[in-house]
């Protein structure tokens, strides 16, 4: 049974809207090797948005704007490449995928991976927990965490909701053998 937590989008292209899909098997290459390439893919992500915010001799805030435009898309593309590398469950025969897309008004990003089913639960959990605090206070306590602590959970989420004002969702559907599909879906108002 799929399960969503928060207001997903179903993202429908049409001649007002661009749409790039992007896809991974992890696996294929080590986790380490990828770190490097999910940079490379976020900051991709951020040129190709820009083409559609062009800088304009004549507007002096184009320039600003497109690298602010630019920043955000790669932060959050980053992230969400990451958190997918980092658990997706490799024995299950899905690859990775983030599907950006730009109308007017919205940047959606659609990330999909498969995780376990101990993972999910706990995935859950802390959405959940996510959702109901409030995402400043949640931020300073993670630093303050982080500080102590090798682990840096969820901190990339808030940084998306508290730099970038970035609404996020998920979806969980379920898959053969107790996996799950997780799309994270983050979006950014322009």
């Amino acid at each position: 049974m799929t399960e969503d937590f928060g207001q997903m989008r179903e993202l429908h292209p049409d001649r007002d809207s661009e749409t790039l899909n992007l896809s991974f098997w992890p696996g294929r290459v080590p986790l380490r090797q990828r770190w490097r390439n999910n940079g490379l893919s976020a900051d991709f992500l951020g040129d190709y948005v820009t083409t559609f915010f062009p800088l304009d001799d004549s507007t002096p805030a184009s320039a600003p704007r497109q690298a602010q435009i630019r920043g955000a898309v790669s932060f959050v593309a980053n992230e969400l490449l990451e958190n997918a590398m980092k658990f997706h469950d490799a024995e299950t025969p899905e690859p990775i995928t983030i599907q950006l897309s730009l109308d007017a008004e919205l940047i959606t990003f659609h990330e999909s991976n498969a995780i376990g089913r101990a993972a999910t639960e706990e995935f859950k959990v802390f959405i959940e927990h996510l959702r109901a605090a409030d995402p400043g206070e949640l931020y300073l306590q993670q630093l303050e965490h982080n500080a102590v602590s090798e682990r840096s959970a969820g901190l990339g989420y808030l940084t998306m909701i508290n730099d970038y004002g970035a609404e996020l969702a998920w979806r969980f559907e379920p898959l053969d053998g107790g996996a799950c599909r997780v799309t994270t879906q983050v979006t950014l108002k322009l």
